[in-house]
């Protein structure tokens, strides 16, 4: 579905629509205010007054043209109407992203550190393995996630590499662009601003409790999955510090042991 957009000139301030008209607008309409003459010069203000006093709603202010774009955003209500199609979606979002991390695994013969997936997939951030193709997906490695998106459908998933073998966080623009290229949702609401809307969507979730936060691998990095799963352990940075610490001084004991071993039968 497409928006429509409403442009109203603003030359002085009293041509500017009050804020309980403004509330009174749909989410498929985009309020375009552009301003002419001096009072270009209150844009800033007057679009920072906006953003305050209208909960809900996006105000960008535009730093370049001389304009406001505001839209209003999905509701709690409506997102209270169609928790069980979220909360399905964020279901989905977790089965397919482990499937494609472990065709993926498979097809490159990695060896999974299943504590820390990026520690194993950062090796393809090195050579020409960072961008390839796996089955009907293509496949890009980058930060902390793994993209995907399939070439017939054009769906698309970004899976976190940072929750061990949880792979089921939802970023907000992430689970929004996932959900509008699924080919099999039929959203039963309009999501117009993916990342504004995605954000909406997480936060009346979990507070629904259909969603629930979760600690990362890395140290002051949370995410967002869905509550109704199978668990799964994360670890703490703090856990693979310790991990980390005591496989180097295995691997130490091992080659002190070895070392002495040898000269030993050399004399």
């Amino acid at each position: 579905m497409d928006r429509t957009t409403d442009i109203i000139i603003i030359k002085s301030i009293d041509q500017l629509p009050s804020v309980d008209d403004i509330k009174s607008i749909s989410r498929e309409r985009v309020l375009k205010l552009v301003f002419k003459g001096k009072i270009d010069k209150q844009r800033e203000q007057i679009g920072q007054y906006l953003d305050d006093a209208l909960s809900g709603f996006q105000v960008l202010i535009h730093k370049i043209d001389p304009e406001l774009n505001i839209v209003k955003l999905i509701t709690d209500k409506e997102i209270e109407d169609h928790q069980t199609f979220f909360e399905q979606c964020a279901k989905d979002y977790r089965q397919l992203g482990q499937q494609l991390v472990f065709m993926l695994v498979d097809k490159l013969d990695l060896n999974l550190n299943k504590d820390f997936p990026l520690d194993t997939f950062n090796e393809l951030k090195r050579d020409e393995r960072q961008i390839g193709k796996v089955a009907e997906w293509k496949y890009f490695v980058h930060g902390f996630h793994c993209g995907f998106q399939n070439i017939i459908t054009r769906q698309y998933i970004e899976v976190p590499l940072v929750f061990g073998l949880e792979f089921g966080d939802l970023d907000p623009y992430f689970f929004v662009k996932f959900v509008l290229s699924s080919p099999d949702y039929h959203p039963p609401i309009p999501l117009f601003e993916e990342y504004a809307d995605g954000l909406r969507i997480i936060e009346k979730m979990v507070s629904l409790g259909k969603f629930e936060k979760i600690h990362s691998n890395i140290g002051g990095h949370d995410g967002t999955v869905v509550t109704d799963r199978e668990k799964v352990e994360i670890k703490s940075n703090l856990d693979l510090e310790k991990i980390f610490v005591n496989h180097i001084e295995e691997i130490e004991k091992k080659s002190k042991f070895n070392l002495w071993k040898f000269l030993s039968l050399k004399k």
